[in-house]
């Protein structure tokens, strides 16, 4: 299958890309390197073997996407090519509406107009809010939005599925991310944040490596065994397996068909046992401080995938100790780029 994948470059894009050619599909990238880099692509060549096929350009440029799509005839999307910093949204809330909603909208007119039948959004569990119970599946209530970040999050979700339910050939399907972490186990690619990292495991690496001086856990007086926040960490491989899974899931299915799937290992682990296997797989003592709450941190959210293992076929395999492995050998690969 031919599938046109934005962002293809990025942090999950990229793991996707090698997942999807190892199952046989024909993935075109497209990506501006607004948030990766070129050399990327000769690193998926170099895990893959097989050429790869990319257009360096912003997706949101339709007249030059509506031309990829028919010259690579393709079949199907997967798309991930949004803003995904919740601070930064809130700072600059249109770049993130711009990006996230309007070149969404874009995207899917292109897709009616050249005969796209499959169609798989990156979403996330922001959608959720703070939850009121745990585990959460994919019936658990949709709160109000914290951040535009997450605003889009939801418009885009809402508007993938009215515009899947009107469509004469489209299926489409929204993964809900809990919070990918880890990289390639070759080393070649991984998480490459811009700045000062926003999330915990790449902060815990680049402490290691001795980038950050210190670590801040924010908060230990929340209501969890050990008091710092517990989250549901997926290695990204499993998290890019899990769209292999959708678009083959979508095969099957008649037009304007469209469902949501929770992508998680279904377990939480706090901040401190995330420092805590990290020092026991590497040997390597963090120096970390516990620190303020930050406004808009959730106490626990952790995912039910019991939905996912059973219409996808799809489940986490690797461990907290394995992605965690694999982020510090990525982290230590880094100097040789």
């Amino acid at each position: 299958m031919n599938l046109l994948v934005t962002g293809g470059a990025g942090f999950i894009g990229s793991h996707t890309v090698i997942e999807l050619i190892n199952a046989g599909h024909r993935p075109i990238i497209i990506d501006n390197f607004s948030n990766s880099e070129p050399f990327i692509i000769e690193r998926l060549k170099k895990i893959t073997g097989k050429k790869i096929i990319s257009y360096v350009f912003d997706y949101g440029i339709k007249d030059k996407t509506r031309e990829i799509i028919e010259k690579e005839k393709i079949d199907g999307v997967v798309h991930f090519a949004a803003f995904k910093q919740v601070g930064e949204s809130v700072e600059v809330p249109l770049k993130y509406y711009s990006n996230n909603v309007s070149n969404l909208i874009n995207l899917l007119a292109l897709a009616q107009e050249c005969l796209v039948k499959y169609f798989v959004f990156s979403s996330s569990c922001t959608v959720y809010g703070e939850p009121d119970s745990l585990p959460l599946t994919e019936d658990s209530p949709i709160k109000a939005p914290t951040s535009p970040y997450g605003s889009t999050k939801q418009m885009g979700e809402n508007i993938l599925q009215d515009t899947t339910r009107t469509s004469q050939q489209l299926r489409s399907i929204s993964l809900r991310y809990f919070n990918p972490i880890g990289a390639h186990p070759s080393a070649l690619i991984g998480e490459l944040p811009i700045g000062v990292p926003a999330n915990l495991v790449p902060f815990i690496t680049q402490t290691a490596a001795g980038i950050r001086k210190s670590l801040t856990v924010h908060g230990n007086d929340y209501p969890t065994p050990d008091g710092t926040p517990i989250r549901d960490y997926i290695h990204v491989i499993d998290l890019a397996r899990a769209h292999v899974g959708a678009i083959e899931y979508l095969i099957d299915k008649n037009p304007c068909f469209y469902d949501v799937f929770n992508i998680g290992t279904g377990q939480g682990s706090s901040v401190l046992e995330v420092i805590n296997t990290f020092e026991t797989v590497t040997g390597i003592k963090l120096n970390y401080s516990i620190g303020a709450r930050r406004n808009g941190d959730t106490s626990a959210v952790y995912a039910s995938v019991n939905k996912a293992h059973k219409q996808l076929g799809w489940k986490a395999k690797e461990t907290l100790s394995s992605s965690l492995a694999d982020a510090w050998r990525w982290q230590k690969s880094l100097g040789k780029v």
